[in-house]
């Protein structure tokens, strides 16, 4: 069995793990919407706190987008569809392209993800179009709805508004999820244009989440501290899992790289064309903050 096949995970296996997940943030979601007064409350603490720190972007950039329909409706229609679509496909291309990448990739998701939802419970927030005219607000969703799909109640396709909470905004995962991208297309991406797109996706989603007055550029920041946060925890917990899984019945090691030319001798020095050094290995395990060995690190990169 080859390296690459030996590392990839049951694909089966992993989209009813995503599947999973997925429906439990979902679920999360819709239960964590909060007091509507308080949720407003803390939209309007962290307005003050940005025009103290001289960090409101949102204003111009909404009266930008809402006033150049050139601008906004492009904008809104990547608000309600990019995460959706973007996210998975650089999860199946690093599942097909990157296998000894993929474990590790998609555990920082999750957790990240997880971690976003316990902001929705503990920090309901009002977005900047759900607040009073007066704030300066223009909904670009609501405004150019006759574009897309959506209605007046956030992204969601027009009449499930109530299946989704509108209040969910700190962190926001539009900016996290597209800076995770953003790291996967530039770590492991051999092109210039794939490190020019994992730029140019985040900058632009930050852009897009405070131009349609769906996000304060807190909001921004907080989605980036919580991917940094599980970043930091994707390690201990893939080793936990090593653990349990090692501990249940039937349970089976971590997968250890083979040996690339177990066997055979090479003269002092010589190389097997596309064995990589130590160095090579201890090079990707830095980078990654991860161990250097088993697939509890996924992070030797598949040739």
């Amino acid at each position: 069995m080859t390296e690459r096949a030996a590392r990839r995970p049951r694909w089966w296996a992993e989209l009813s793990l995503i599947a999973v997940v997925y429906a439990a943030y979902s679920g999360g979601r819709l239960l964590a919407r909060g007091d509507v007064g308080g949720a407003v409350e803390h939209g309007l603490a962290i307005l003050r706190l940005e025009q103290a720190l001289h960090l409101n972007a949102e204003h111009p950039l909404n009266r930008l987008f809402t006033s150049t329909p050139a601008l906004g409706i492009p904008a809104d229609f990547a608000y309600a569809s990019l995460h959706y679509l973007v996210t998975p496909a650089v999860l199946v291309w690093l599942f097909r392209r990157r296998p000894g990448r993929y474990r590790a990739a998609r555990t920082w998701l999750m957790l990240s993800t997880l971690l976003g939802l316990v902001g929705f419970t503990l920090l309901p927030t009002c977005p900047p179009r759900l607040l009073d005219a007066g704030h300066g607000f223009v909904d670009t969703m609501a405004q150019f709805s006759a574009y897309g799909w959506w209605g007046a109640e956030a992204s969601a396709p027009r009449g499930m508004g109530g299946m989704t909470n509108q209040y969910a905004a700190m962190p926001s995962l539009h900016v996290g999820w597209a800076l995770w991208c953003g790291v996967m297309l530039w770590r492991h991406g051999r092109t210039p244009l794939f490190r020019a797109l994992g730029v140019a996706y985040p900058l632009l989603t930050v852009v897009v989440v405070m131009g349609t007055a769906n996000h304060y550029f807190l909001d921004a920041v907080a989605g980036a501290a919580v991917m940094g946060l599980g970043l930091l925890l994707t390690a201990p917990a893939l080793r936990l899992a090593d653990r349990v899984r090692t501990t249940l019945p039937g349970g089976e090691a971590p997968v250890r790289s083979p040996i690339v030319g177990g066997g055979c001798e090479t003269s002092a020095g010589e190389r097997i064309p596309g064995q990589r050094s130590s160095t090579d290995s201890a090079d990707d395990t830095t980078a990654w903050g991860l161990p250097s060995s088993g697939d509890a690190a996924s992070v030797g990169e598949a040739r």
